[in-house]
């Protein structure tokens, strides 16, 4: 396999690619990670998927190995559009098809509804397609954790004490259930690693401090009006303990006229980690159909 990495100049700085190709002369896959401001680290294992198509992993600006301006304008999902315009452009890309997931699903719709013509498929894993779909799905989520967890959640972000120990204390027993199941023994040390490499400040501009409540400028975003205009091959996956809900992701498949729909069974946020064997077979078998 050959590994080519650099960096494109965009809208406010550098960002970091690395393409994986086996030299298929495929169309490529474009990686759009979660976050806002998280990074490809946790992402690497999607570069098995490079044994069907090129595969473009890459931080987005103010993350990861990219460039870190002082700008807070930079952080909206305008610009992050445009940061995939750039990019593709400094690629040399006619077409590709992209994978997001998570917030990555959000600016992938949202390229796709400004530049369809270039996108051939899509794949939304653990999709955030509405804010206020999401913040209200976590709102239930929370409801099935026991109460203490619940008061000490709601407590602390009421008073404002969301740096508080009990706060993180409470809110690793809701990441264990809906964000990563696997115990901290088996998680992959990339997962540790990766946090180091976030940016909080664009994740606390563009959605707020909490999961739980939307208070940046991505609370209003809610694409599932037009997801009929979806025409490509589309994939919607979550895993089944998922903050992205099955039941919420069910309903923007079947928004999309030409998707499908899948759940994997033992994961929650991070099947691709959680279940990796899984993942990977599902993402090649509909990278290979289209």
């Amino acid at each position: 396999m050959s590994i080519k990495e650099g960096f494109i100049d965009v809208t406010g700085g550098k960002v970091w690619y690395q393409i994986h190709d086996e030299q298929t002369n495929n169309t490529p896959v474009l990686i759009l990670h979660g976050g806002p401001g998280s990074s490809h680290w946790s992402l690497q294992g999607l570069k098995e998927l490079a044994e069907v198509r090129p595969i473009i992993l890459y931080d987005q600006l103010g993350c990861g190995n990219s460039d870190r301006p002082k700008d807070t304008s930079l952080w909206t999902i305008d610009r992050f559009v445009e940061e995939v315009r750039e990019l593709k452009e400094g690629l040399g890309l006619e077409e590709f098809h992209i994978l997001g997931h998570s917030w990555g699903t959000t600016l992938a719709a949202a390229y796709y509804l400004k530049h369809p013509e270039e996108v051939q498929s899509i794949i939304f894993s653990s999709p955030c397609l509405s804010a206020p779909i999401w913040a209200e799905d976590q709102r239930k989520n929370l409801q099935k954790l026991p109460i203490d967890v619940q008061n000490t959640i709601k407590e602390c972000e009421e008073n404002g004490n969301t740096d508080s120990e009990e706060y993180k204390k409470a809110t690793k027993v809701f990441n264990d259930h809906f964000v990563c199941r696997l115990p901290e023994t088996e998680r992959p040390a990339s997962l540790k690693e990766g946090s180091k490499y976030r940016n909080s400040e664009i994740y606390n501009i563009m959605w707020g401090a909490s999961e739980f409540h939307v208070a940046g400028n991505l609370k209003n975003f809610d694409c599932t009006k037009d997801l009929h205009k979806i025409t490509v091959p589309t994939l919607y996956t979550c895993g089944r303990f998922d903050e992205a809900t099955p039941v919420s992701t069910e309903y923007f498949s079947s928004l999309t006229p030409n998707s499908k729909f899948h759940v994997f069974e033992q994961s929650a946020h991070m099947p691709y980690i959680e279940e990796t064997e899984e993942f990977l077979r599902i993402m090649k078998e509909f990278l290979i159909k289209n």
